[in-house]
């Protein structure tokens, strides 16, 4: 059966005859199309027909529709989550009573918590409560916008439990209707076992955890966190090029605290990807902008949710897109330093604190997320033949309202293949 959401407000990011791009930079990222007094039609799991109500005619043999009125609301690309920890055994609440009461990451690591705190817990826990949890924070996610997830390993550290964390991904692949997408981090921190041993567990990473994953087709992309004091931009270079031996893409955590070269490695290495950047020298700036004006730039993606609950800086969104560049926007949901799947408060804070205007924020959640996984052609705008990933908002007064009201859920449905 067709599904029609009619008499829509606004429709946006709505691209006719195959015309939506694989992404929005600079000052593209303000000027999506908007369709006034708008229609949808989805079947099939497909988006098969959108435009103007006046543009509907009477049909010779009409389809079975159901029909949804949309007077008042907003339809949008659903949100795209590129970039999350989704999987984990338990929160870390007590970490942050404990930052709350004055001490210092550092101090809270050497008290036993951090990633290592999570890869312990991890440890010991089964497939079956990690998936419970996974499916449940799924659920959450979509009941605030988000349609399609990556979700990352990195807290096992362990051969047994990295491939106990994809296992559980392909799990969930199977048990929802929201596309996922699962990333090997391996080269996340070095376990206590190794006692700071990061050159001998990193060959661990790259000799035995790497190819096992790849032979058993566990994930999709590969990730490093490149940062002092965890792993280096040479390491970065190693872990691409066996990747990419593996046929995997490379995503990367870089420039989270400092500028040390893991934005250039990445650039070199062709990722996908560059996430964080809250650490943005003007040279960073440029050797992005020259990587995008060649064609191989990666997707910068940032994530102000961790910016909040860390009280670090928020990534220069606006200085990248005045540079000419796209930028995504993602969660980074994990149970240490961004613990909210929430995306509508994301766009928020992308608008309040790193001066996007609301389209833009927008195209950061949908299209430019879609692009930051290599799927653009898949999701991530309104256009004939793409998955019916939608959302319909509550009624609202303009696209503004949403970024808008902070800390608010205005959405009421959330369309993951049009159901």
């Amino acid at each position: 059966m067709r599904t029609r959401l009619e008499n829509l407000d606004g429709l946006a990011l709505a691209y006719m005859e195959d015309a939506s791009p694989a992404c929005l930079a600079g000052k593209d990222m303000d000027r999506a199309p908007i369709i006034q007094n708008a229609y949808l039609d989805m079947e099939g799991g497909t988006i098969v027909g959108f435009g103007p109500m006046a543009s509907l005619e009477p049909e010779a043999h009409p389809p079975a529709l159901r029909r949804i009125d949309g007077r008042g609301r907003w339809a949008l690309p659903a949100f795209i989550d590129s970039h999350t920890h989704m999987v984990f055994a338990h929160e870390r609440s007590e970490e942050f009573e404990m930052r709350m009461r004055g001490a210092t990451y550092a101090e809270i690591a050497a008290a036993g918590g951090g990633i290592l705190h999570s890869a312990k817990a991890l440890e010991a826990c089964s497939e079956a409560f990690l998936l419970e949890d996974l499916l449940r924070r799924l659920s959450q996610a979509r009941s605030s916008g988000t349609a399609a997830v990556e979700i990352k390993s990195g807290y096992g550290l362990s051969m047994a439990s990295e491939l106990k964390m994809l296992r559980v991904i392909q799990q969930a692949k199977s048990l929802t209707r929201m596309p996922l997408f699962a990333t090997f981090l391996g080269a996340h921190a070095v376990p206590a076992r190794f006692q700071g041993q990061r050159e001998a567990y990193f060959e661990e990473v790259l000799q035995e955890m790497l190819p096992a994953i790849a032979a058993e087709g566990l994930a999709d992309f590969v990730d490093i966190f490149c940062e002092e004091n965890y792993f280096t931009p040479n390491e970065l270079l190693r872990l691409a090029e066996a990747a990419r031996n593996h046929g995997l893409p490379l995503k990367a955590h870089v420039n989270q605290f400092t500028s040390s070269g893991g934005l250039q490695a990445s650039i070199a290495s062709k990722a996908l990807s560059v996430d964080h950047l809250e650490v943005m020298t003007s040279q960073d700036v440029t050797d992005l902008s020259n990587a995008w004006s060649t064609g191989s730039g990666p997707m910068p993606v940032a994530l102000p949710g961790c910016s909040l609950f860390l009280d670090i800086p928020y990534t220069p969104g606006r200085s990248i897109i005045d540079a000419g560049l796209p930028l995504a926007l993602a969660s980074d949901f994990n149970p240490g330093s961004a613990p909210s799947s929430n995306l509508m408060l994301v766009w928020s804070l992308a608008c309040h604190q790193m001066k996007l205007s609301p389209m833009e924020g927008l195209a950061g959640l949908t299209i430019n997320a879609a692009a930051a996984l290599g799927v653009s052609h898949r999701m991530g705008s309104i256009a004939v033949g793409k998955e019916a990933h939608v959302l319909l908002t509550k009624p609202i007064k303009g696209l503004a309202s949403l970024p808008y009201h902070f800390g608010e859920n205005l959405i009421e449905h959330t369309f993951v293949f049009g159901q």
